[in-house]
């Protein structure tokens, strides 16, 4: 069984993919993605954010473009888009919920 902390990582990940689908095309502020993050988590630190936002990014689910001014803007690439949508199996370190529904 998962402990605490592994349950809320792996869904801050499931979070941020959800919230730069939505972003698509455009993309998001990093601010943008915490604000929902929060929303389930209300004590989430931008540290936190990050991390699940590197993670993503090194499994080249998302792309991060660091701006000049510190902020990161955060895009769902075309792998992204397919776990999202249920296309391809998910490996472990996102907790995608189990589909149950046909689309």
């Amino acid at each position: 069984m998962a402990d605490m902390a592994t349950i809320r990582r792996e869904s801050i990940r499931w979070m941020v993919l959800l919230t730069l689908n939505n972003a698509s095309p455009v993309g998001a502020f990093e601010s943008i993605v915490l604000s929902v993050v929060r929303a389930e988590y209300p004590d989430a630190t931008q540290a936190e954010v990050r991390k699940a936002l590197d993670y993503l990014d090194m499994r080249d689910l998302i792309s991060i473009a660091r701006k000049p001014d510190g902020r990161w803007f955060c895009k769902l690439e075309r792998y992204g888009v397919d776990v999202v949508e249920y296309t391809v199996a998910v490996e472990p370190g996102i907790a995608r919920p189990e589909k149950y529904f046909d689309a």
